[in-house]
């Protein structure tokens, strides 16, 4: 069994290779289904689930970074019972770092759990150096991500390319506040693949062929 963490620039085709890796490979693709899941185990109810992603992540502003203050990403609402048995209710904020913990522990159940493919979330920090996790980053061309964009969108050049630069700002700006590093860093990955050079069908080929290279070398002989 094994995991994959896919890392992706905004408009390179990452999460049309992550589908297909799921079709060849049999995998299961991580979703907010694992979080539940996971807040389930830690004794959370569905109202307190938030899937804390780089796409719902905010870039901290000069005086939240200075004061070091805790944002609120979401408002949990339920119904609950106070001591006297009186339905009230209830409203809870969720702050960053208890989403963020609730996305962890969904990620570190899902490379138990083996089979999956993990897009984005900082799982290939979180998962950095676990046993039958492979990392993979997918880039390509601004131009490239540009007229990818426009087709998809159905948008003009400018607005595909504040698009991508506004959505790779995020993701870059998600894992450099919460785990300290460089979301391009070469270094945190197994493969890296252009897809203005690469296809999506051969970068599939090509990771499918790694990691059943890689769970070859630890079968018995």
């Amino acid at each position: 069994m094994a995991v994959i963490t896919l890392s992706r620039q905004f408009g390179s085709e990452g999460d049309e290779i992550a589908d297909q890796l799921c079709q060849v490979l049999g995998y299961g693709r991580f979703n907010k289904l694992h979080i539940i899941q996971a807040a389930a185990e830690a004794g959370l109810s569905e109202q307190e689930i938030i899937d804390f992603s780089e796409e719902s992540y905010k870039t901290k502003n000069f005086l939240d970074r200075l004061l070091k203050r805790e944002r609120i990403v979401a408002v949990a609402q339920a119904w609950k019972e106070d001591p006297k048995g009186v339905q009230i209710f209830e409203m809870t904020p969720i702050h960053e770092a208890n989403a963020l913990t609730m996305v962890q522990s969904a990620i570190l159940s899902a490379q138990r759990a083996g089979n999956r493919v993990i897009i984005g979330r900082g799982g290939q920090v979180i998962l950095k150096d676990q046993p039958d996790v492979i990392h993979i980053r997918v880039e390509a061309p601004l131009e490239n991500r540009i007229q990818r964009v426009k087709l998809e969108q159905k948008v003009h050049r400018r607005e595909a390319q504040d698009l991508i630069e506004a959505r790779d700002e995020k993701s870059a700006g998600y894992i450099r506040q919460f785990y300290e590093v460089d979301w391009s860093d070469p270094l945190l990955y197994h493969l890296v693949i252009n897809t203005g050079m690469v296809e999506v069908a051969h970068a599939v080929q090509i990771i499918a062929a790694y990691v059943h290279a890689l769970q070859s070398e630890k079968m018995p002989t």
